[in-house]
């Protein structure tokens, strides 16, 4: 199991089982939190706690997914989709960074154009040591 949390240790996340690769996002938000993403479903193999604020993207009419964020320290502990799939789930996705970096070193990064065509990009054979180290 992964966990992770704030700097101030108020927030916190848990991931069970294998996190996959790790995507790292070019858009707007993903650039400036320098957050790098593991994914999967609220309460299921993810779960957060502790307080947590949410941000919605401004100037969108009707935003895809929240950022939560921790009120104390501000960090993003991660994003939550705003709308369930046909079954019910809602997709969720935590900040790997706040992981023990031996946690979470070799994990591999997929790389994701958030910014403009919202496709996957080519891999470059990069961990998250890599990134982040």
């Amino acid at each position: 199991m992964l966990t992770g949390r704030c700097h101030c240790g108020a927030a916190h996340w848990t991931l069970e089982g294998d996190p996959g690769s790790i995507t790292a996002c070019n858009c707007t938000l993903c650039s400036r939190y320098g957050a790098l993403w593991a994914y999967d479903y609220v309460d299921e193999r993810i779960r957060v706690s502790g307080p947590m604020r949410a941000y919605r993207r401004a100037g969108k009419d009707a935003p895809s997914l929240e950022i939560l964020f921790c009120p104390t320290c501000g960090c993003v502990l991660a994003w939550r989709g705003l709308r369930s799939s046909t079954t019910g789930r809602t997709r969720i996705a935590v900040n790997v960074r706040l992981a023990p970096p031996e946690a979470v070193a070799d994990l591999a990064i997929d790389h994701f154009d958030g910014l403009e065509t919202f496709e996957d990009l080519p891999g470059d054979g990069r961990c998250v040591r890599d990134m982040w180290f």
